[in-house]
C-alpha cells in the first residue's frame, strides 16, 4: 500500500462525487479483502492511498454535499470516475462491434459510438482526470482521461479487435489487457520485415493465379481472400521455434491447403504441378520429419494430403513442422492433431505416468467459419483442452473466415454473431482481425503466442476475409451470392492492398513491387516446365504392398509362468498407509493364487498381466475411455482410490522392472474427439500401445467418421500407420438396443486389404495373446489397428477364464475348436461356426450332454482377416460333413453373417450346405424386453444343437 499523498497534491481532491462516504467505506473493505472491490477503484487505492476529505457541511450549487480539504473542493467525484471507468470497460467489451475488421465493407456501428453524453461526461471532465484512471497500461504520452479514452477507442475499433470479457480468470484478464493496451498497441514492423511480408503475399497470390490460368477448371480451393494466413503461420511458427518448440502440428481443411503446403510446409512447386498433371513424383515429396508418408497405395486428392519438413530459426533452433492428412470431413482432424501434439510432448521412456512437457510441441488448427460452429467435433475437441489426459499446453486456433460456407452465407449458417462464439464457452480469448491488414495479423500472432506460452491454454484468431472464387474453381458464385460477389469482384487482392500501402509509406516503389510479381511468375513457369507432359497413373501404384498383404507374421507372445506369478504378486502391492475399499480389496486379493495350478485367470487379470508384461518389454501403454480406470463393468480397477484420503494409486506405475510408462485416463463423455485424439497419439507415437475403450460398443456410432475416413483407410490413402486398439463391449444380455451391439457388421464392411484386425474372442488367454501380438508389431510395416468386441457378462464367467499354462505355453489362435467335440471325425455331420459370447453360450449348453458326436463347434476368433486356409482344412477333415451353420446373436442383416457367408461357402467341401441360425432381419439391433430376449436366445441355441 502506498502512503497517502500529501494534502497539497492529494489527487482525491481533484474530483467530485455525490457519495464520497461510499469511497471511504470501500477503502475499509479494500484493506481486508482487496479482491472484492471494483478493480478500477482498487487500483486508485493502491496508487493514491486512502481517500482523505474534510466535510464542510455545505451544499454546492448542484444541491450535492460538498467536501473540502485544504481549500480544495471535491464534488461529483465518484460519479465521474465511475462513469469514466464504465466507458473504458464498455470500449474494451464492445469495441469489436464497431471495429474495422471486414475487408469488403465497413460495418454499421448500430449506436456503438461511445458518446460521452451517454455517460454523463464531458471532454473537460475527462481531461481533469489522470490517464491512469482509464488504464494503467497505456503509453505515458497519454496524460489525461480524455486522451486515454480516445486512445482506447482507436485501439479497440481498428482492423484488429478483441473479445476478452468472457475470460474470467483475473490474472489472465489483466495480462491480456496489458498486452492489448501496451505491448500490442506499439507493435510496429521495420521496413525490411514489411518488404518480406509483401514478398510472401506476392508468393501466395502469384501461386494461386498461376494455378488458375494453367490448370483451368481443376479444383484447388484457393486461399485468395485470406492470403494473410500464410504470413500469420510463418510468424507463429517462427516464434515457437525460437522459443524452443521441437515440433509444430497443423490441421486444416482443404481451403488454402495447397498454398500452405507450398509456402509453410515447403512442398516444392514442381511436386504440386506434378499432382495436377496426374503424375505425382513420390521421390520428390519432402518426407523429412513428416508424420507418416504422404502417399498410400490408393492415394488421395492433392488438397487432402499432408507433408512435413525440418525448419531452423536463428541457425540454432530446429523443429519439425507437419500438416496432417485430412479428408473432406473438415473439422474431424482437430482432435487428431491434438493427439499428435500430446504424443510429442510425453516422455514415455520411464515407468509411471509419462512426463508431460507442453513446451516440446504445439498444435495449430485452421478452421472454416461455417464448420467451426457447425460441426460438433469442434466443441468436443475444445472440451479436451484443459483435461489432464488430453491437454497440450494450448492450441492456437485460426478461423480462415471467408464469410460463407459453399453457397450458404453467414446469416444462414449460424445463430451467433461471430463464427468464433463457440469458443467463449471455454473462456478462450478471441481476436478478430481484418485479413487485408497483414501487420494487424502479425500483431494477433504475437498476442496468441505469448498467451499460450504463459498460460498454456487455447487462443483463437478470427482471420476475417472473403473467398475470391466459388467453393471450387468450377463454381459460379454470382448465381447464388450476387451481392457478396459484386463486392469481391470490385475489391483489390490483399497483395495489392498492402503493396499500395507500402508505396504510400515510401517503404517500396511501384516498380519494386511489380518486380516481386514478375520474378515469382518467372520462377513458377520454370518449375512448371520441369514437370513435363501429363501422365496417367500406373496401375501398379494401387497394389497393396506385399508386407501388408502377407498379414501379421508369427509372433511369440507367451510369458513364463514364473514371470507371470512374480508380476501378479507385484500388482497386489500397495504403498504404506494406502487403504483400498474393503469389498474391492477382497476381490483383488483373490487374484493372488490365480496362476497356481487348478485355478483360472479371468479377463481383467489377463489384461493387466498383458499390460505389465508389455511394459517390462519396454513398450509404453496408454488406455482411455469414459470409465476405463475402474472399468464400465467394475472389472478392471487399475486405479485404486483410498476411501479415507481420496488419494489414488495404480500398481502399474510401480511395477518392478517396467521400462516404459503407463497412462490411463477416464475420458469425457465423448466418443468422436477422444478416439480421434487417441488415433493421432498412436500415429505420432508408433511405439506406444494405445487403447480406446467404449463405455458400450454401441457408443462408437458417434465416432463413425474416424473409423471410416482415418482408421480404416488412412494407410491406403496416405500411408499413415496405426496400431490403435479399440475395445468395444459387445454381447446380447437383454439390455436393449443400445447396450447390446457394437455393430460388428460395420467394421467388417470396412475390412479389406488387411487394413485392420477384427476379433471377437472367447477366452481370457486369447485376449492376453492378441494384446501382446499387437504390441510386438508396433512401429513395424505389419502394424494395423485392432478392433476387439469385448465381453460384458462373460468378464467373470469361469468358462471364459483360462488355465495358467495357456499364458505360458499358448499363442493367439485365429479359430478354436470346442473342447470335447469333433473327436470322432466320421460321425460329425454338422459344424456350427460362431464367435464371441455366442460360443460360450453354446459351450455351456453342450456341457455334460451325451450323444453329441454328430456335432462340432468352431469359434472364429479372428473374423478379419478370415482364417480361410485353416477353416477350409478343418472342414475337409470331416468326411461325412453335411452342413455348416453360422450361429449368431445379432439379427441376420447385422453381425458377421453377411461377411462370413461367402467365405464359409468357398471353404466348405462340395455338397455341404451353409446356413444361418439367429435372429431374423431387424431394423433395431436388439429387443427391448428382457423376457423376449431370453426366449429368442434360447431358441437360437436349441436350433443350433438340435439334429434335424
Amino acid at each position: 500500500m502506498k502512503p497517502n499523498t500529501p494534502d497539497t497534491t492529494n489527487p482525491w481532491l481533484d474530483f467530485q462525487g455525490p457519495n464520497l462516504g461510499y469511497v471511504q467505506e470501500m477503502y475499509e473493505v479494500f484493506e481486508t479483502d482487496p479482491d472484492s472491490v471494483d478493480p478500477e477503484l482498487a487500483r486508485l487505492f493502491e496508487q493514491w492511498g486512502p481517500p482523505v476529505f474534510e466535510e464542510a457541511g455545505q451544499v454546492n450549487e448542484n444541491g450535492k454535499q460538498a467536501f473540502t480539504a485544504k481549500g480544495y473542493e471535491a464534488t461529483d467525484f465518484l460519479y465521474k470516475v465511475a462513469q469514466a471507468v464504465k466507458l473504458a470497460e464498455d470500449i474494451r467489451t464492445n469495441g469489436h462491434l464497431a471495429a474495422d475488421i471486414y475487408p469488403l465493407f465497413k460495418r454499421e456501428r448500430n449506436g456503438i459510438d461511445f458518446d460521452l453524453k451517454q455517460y454523463g461526461l464531458t471532454t473537460a471532465d475527462l481531461k481533469a482526470m489522470p490517464a491512469s484512471i482509464i488504464s494503467e497500461f497505456i503509453p505515458k504520452k497519454y496524460t489525461n482521461g480524455y486522451e486515454a479514452i480516445e486512445y482506447l477507442k482507436m485501439l479497440y475499433t481498428r482492423t484488429i479487435s478483441f473479445e476478452l470479457d468472457h475470460v474470467h480468470d483475473l490474472e489472465e484478464k489483466k495480462w491480456l489487457t496489458q498486452m492489448v493496451e501496451s505491448t500490442a498497441s506499439g507493435f510496429k514492423l521495420p521496413d525490411e520485415k514489411k518488404k518480406r511480408v509483401l514478398k510472401r503475399l506476392t508468393e501466395v497470390d502469384g501461386f494461386e493465379k498461376f494455378l488458375h490460368k494453367t490448370f483451368v477448371g481443376q479444383k484447388r480451393f484457393s486461399i485468395e481472400g485470406v492470403d494473410s494466413l500464410v504470413p500469420l503461420l510463418d510468424e507463429i511458427v517462427s516464434k515457437s521455434v525460437r522459443g524452443g518448440t521441437k515440433s509444430i502440428n497443423i490441421g486444416m481443411a482443404h481451403r488454402g491447403r495447397l498454398n500452405v503446403l507450398a509456402h509453410v510446409l515447403g512442398k516444392p512447386y514442381k511436386n504440386i504441378f506434378s499432382e495436377f498433371q496426374h503424375a505425382p513424383n513420390k521421390e520428390l515429396v519432402p518426407s523429412e520429419g513428416s508424420i507418416g508418408v504422404t502417399f498410400g497405395w490408393t492415394g488421395d486428392v492433392k488438397y487432402h494430403l499432408g507433408a512435413g519438413r525440418k525448419i531452423k530459426e536463428e541457425n540454432t533452433r530446429e523443429a519439425v513442422i507437419s500438416l496432417a492428412n485430412n479428408p473432406s470431413h473438415l473439422e474431424f482432424v482437430n482432435p487428431i492433431v491434438n493427439g499428435f501434439t500430446r504424443a510429442a510432448q510425453d516422455d514415455r521412456t520411464k515407468s509411471g505416468y509419462p512426463v508431460h512437457d507442453p513446451k516440446a510441441s504445439m498444435a495449430i488448427i485452421i478452421h472454416g467459419d461455417a464448420a467451426f460452429p457447425g460441426q460438433g467435433v469442434v466443441a468436443e475437441t475444445l472440451n479436451l483442452s484443459q483435461l489432464n489426459g488430453y491437454q497440450t499446453g494450448g492450441t492456437i486456433h485460426i478461423i480462415a473466415n471467408n464469410m460463407i460456407g459453399f453457397t450458404t452465407e453467414s446469416r444462414d449458417s449460424r445463430s451467433t454473431r461471430y463464427s468464433s462464439d463457440l469458443a467463449k464457452g471455454f473462456e478462450i480469448p478471441i481476436i478478430h482481425v481484418n485479413a487485408d491488414d497483414p501487420e494487424a495479423v502479425l500483431a494477433a500472432a504475437l498476442v496468441a503466442y505469448e498467451y499460450r506460452e504463459k498460460f498454456k491454454k487455447d487462443f483463437l484468431i478470427d482471420l476475417i476475409g472473403y473467398r475470391r472464387f466459388g467453393h471450387n474453381e468450377m463454381d459460379e458464385p454470382m448465381t447464388t451470392n450476387p451481392e457478396m460477389y459484386k463486392l469481391v469482384h470490385a475489391h483489390p487482392t490483399p497483395r495489392e492492398v498492402y503493396a499500395e500501402r507500402l508505396v504510400e509509406q515510401g517503404v517500396i516503389t511501384k516498380e519494386e513491387a511489380q518486380r516481386y510479381v514478375d520474378e515469382h511468375a518467372a520462377m513458377l513457369k520454370d518449375y512448371y516446365d520441369q514437370v513435363g507432359e501429363k501422365q496417367d497413373g500406373n496401375l501398379e501404384d494401387a497394389d497393396v504392398p506385399k508386407v501388408i498383404e502377407s498379414g501379421i507374421p508369427a509372433v511369440e507372445t507367451k510369458v513364463s509362468l514364473e514371470e507371470l506369478q512374480k508380476i501378479n504378486q507385484d500388482l497386489l502391492k500397495r504403498p504404506d498407509n494406502f487403504n483400498v475399499f474393503k469389498k474391492l480389496d477382497k476381490i483383488l486379493m483373490r487374484r493372488s493364487d490365480a496362476l497356481n495350478e487348478g485355478n483360472k485367470v479371468d479377463w481383467a487379470l489377463a489384461e493387466v498381466l498383458a499390460f505389465a508384461s508389455i511394459l517390462k518389454d519396454g513398450t509404453p501403454v496408454r488406455l482411455t475411455g469414459q470409465d476405463s480406470e475402474r472399468g464400465t463393468f467394475a472389472h478392471r480397477n487399475l486405479v485404486l482410490h483410498d476411501p479415507d484420503t481420496g488419494e489414488t494409486f495404480s500398481p502399474l506405475h510401480t511395477l518392478d522392472g517396467a521400462k516404459a510408462s503407463f497412462a490411463i485416463h477416464n475420458s469425457p463423455l465423448s466418443e468422436a474427439a477422444v478416439i480421434g485424439f487417441e488415433y493421432g497419439y498412436n500415429v505420432y507415437s508408433e511405439d506406444t500401445l494405445v487403447l480406446w475403450e467404449a463405455q458400450y460398443g454401441d457408443f462408437a456410432n458417434t465416432a463413425q467418421v474416424f473409423f471410416d475416413q482415418f482408421i480404416a483407410a488412412g494407410r491406403a490413402k496416405w500411408g499413415q500407420k496405426s496400431g490403435l486398439v479399440m475395445l468395444l463391449p459387445h454381447g446380447y444380455e437383454g439390455q436393449g438396443p443400445e447396450h447390446s451391439s457394437a455393430r460388428l457388421e460395420r467394421f467388417l464392411s470396412l475390412a479389406a486389404e488387411n487394413n485392420w484386425t477384427v476379433a471377437n474372442l472367447s477366452s481370457a488367454a486369447q485376449y492376453f495373446h492378441i494384446l501382446r501380438r499387437q504390441a510386438a508389431i508396433l512401429g513395424k510395416e505389419e502394424v494395423r489397428p485392432l478392433v476387439l468386441m469385448t465381453p460384458k457378462s462373460l468378464l467373470r464367467n469361469q468358462i471364459f477364464a483360462s488355465e495358467p499354462q495357456e499364458f505360458s505355453e499358448g499363442e493367439f489362435k485365429s479359430f478354436i475348436e470346442q473342447p470335447g467335440l469333433g473327436k470322432n471325425k466320421d460321425a460329425v455331420e454338422r459344424i456350427v461356426c460362431t464367435t464371441g459370447k455366442m460360443a460360450i453360450d453354446l459351450a455351456q449348453a453342450v456341457d455334460g450332454k451325451e450323444d453329441m458326436d454328430w456335432l462340432h463347434i468352431v469359434r472364429i476368433e479372428e473374423i478379419y482377416p478370415f482364417p480361410f486356409a485353416g477353416v477350409q482344412e478343418l472342414f475337409a477333415s470331416y468326411p461325412n460333413l453335411k452342413e455348416i451353420k453360422w450361429v449368431q446373436e445379432e439379427p441376420k442383416n447385422m453381425g458377421a453373417w453377411t461377411f462370413v457367408e461367402p467365405r464359409l461357402r468357398a471353404a466348405s467341401p462340395e455338397g455341404v450346405t451353409v446356413d444361418y441360425i439367429g435372429r431374423r432381419r431387424r431394423s433395431s439391433p436388439a429387443e427391448g424386453d428382457p423376457t423376449i430376449h431370453k426366449k429368442i436366445q434360447n431358441h437360437i441355441i436349441t436350433s443350433a444343437l438340435t439334429r434335424e
